[in-house]
């Protein structure tokens, strides 16, 4: 074989080895995602940050399967995050509910929740749905604020601590921080998996049909609002099991949990990490509480510190940083 050959089959290949790279990355998504997670205690400064990256991460998880790959910009999803928080505090506070079946209604309550919302705002297009997200999020914020019986009001829900945990006969100690890392952890794996498996499926391919071109969807056949009312609800589930683990963490139900600047943390962690990857969420989860913790310690206005930031990824590197450094390994 000539030097020239040699060269051009060496061109015609390198598409296909990056191709095989991608497929293989996509194969191995979840079990990646998992390790990462499991290593993610290990090498940050503290527990709790690692724990705080868990939960925010999966929540930008359930954000990122509607906002990334449906294309759909939601500002009211602080409503479904608080849901899951606020009905697993109920059921433990008030009804003596156990930590598995709290749970299970959290997650249940944010899904209709989200199916209810997603019903009234789906039909509706652009910034008028991004709005109508918004007002019905700030709606059940005021509810919370009003029911101050159920709620706590101003002061949010207290009263409640998961100590420890009966898994099939086993008992867990729960306050300890490690022991609470991977309990939690375990959730948000499954949580990948069920995503990875939407990803994988027909339905996936359908959503990223509407994210690409919503009226060519339509033109194929598909039920574009139904499509979207059901990635709508999805998402919303994943978002009320983050509430639910968050609410288990932290043994209180804060009310700002409901605003709207939580709608849009959220909005900002996907978008840092990059929209419409898998791992991305989880990435725009760590760099955003990592500046929120470092910044914080030199100035009260950490938040013009991370809105600089926030812009700039916007304007320079859209992708996210998940997503950028996909993006150039594909390039190389």
């Amino acid at each position: 074989m000539t030097a020239s050959t040699s060269s051009v089959a060496a061109v015609a290949t390198r598409p296909t080895n990056r191709r095989g790279w991608r497929a293989r990355l996509i194969l191995w998504r979840v079990p990646l995602s998992i390790l990462a997670l499991c290593l993610l205690p290990w090498v940050l400064p503290s527990m709790a940050l690692a724990t705080n990256v868990l939960i925010y991460g999966l929540l930008a998880v359930g954000y990122n399967l509607l906002f990334g790959y449906t294309g759909l910009l939601s500002f009211g999803h602080a409503a479904f995050f608080g849901a899951g928080a606020y009905v697993t505090g109920i059921a433990i506070a008030q009804f003596g509910a156990s930590w598995y079946a709290a749970l299970a209604l959290g997650v249940v309550a944010g899904g209709l929740l989200a199916f209810v919302i997603g019903i009234l705002s789906i039909r509706t297009r652009g910034i008028y749905f991004s709005m109508v997200t918004l007002a019905l999020s700030q709606l059940v914020y005021y509810t919370a604020l009003q029911a101050a019986s159920w709620t706590g009001g101003e002061n949010g829900l207290r009263g409640f601590t998961v100590g420890q945990l009966d898994l099939f006969g086993w008992t867990v100690d729960f306050l300890d921080p490690v022991t609470k890392y991977y309990v939690l952890m375990v959730f948000a794996a499954a949580a990948l998996w069920f995503v990875s498996r939407i990803l994988n499926s027909p339905f996936g391919a359908v959503i990223e049909a509407i994210r690409e071109n919503e009226t060519r969807a339509r033109a194929c056949g598909y039920h574009v609002e139904r499509s979207k009312l059901i990635a709508f609800t999805l998402s919303g589930l994943i978002c009320a099991l983050a509430g639910t683990l968050l609410a288990l963490h932290l043994a209180i139900v804060p009310l700002d949990i409901l605003h709207y600047q939580t709608s849009g943390m959220i909005v900002m962690m996907t978008l840092l990490g990059g929209a419409g990857s898998f791992f991305g969420p989880f990435v725009g989860a760590l760099a955003f509480l990592l500046m929120e913790d470092v910044v914080s310690l030199w100035t009260s206005h950490w938040q013009i510190v991370v809105g600089t930031v926030f812009i700039l990824f916007v304007l320079f590197l859209p992708k996210g940083i998940w997503g950028t450094a996909l993006a150039w390994e594909a390039r190389r």
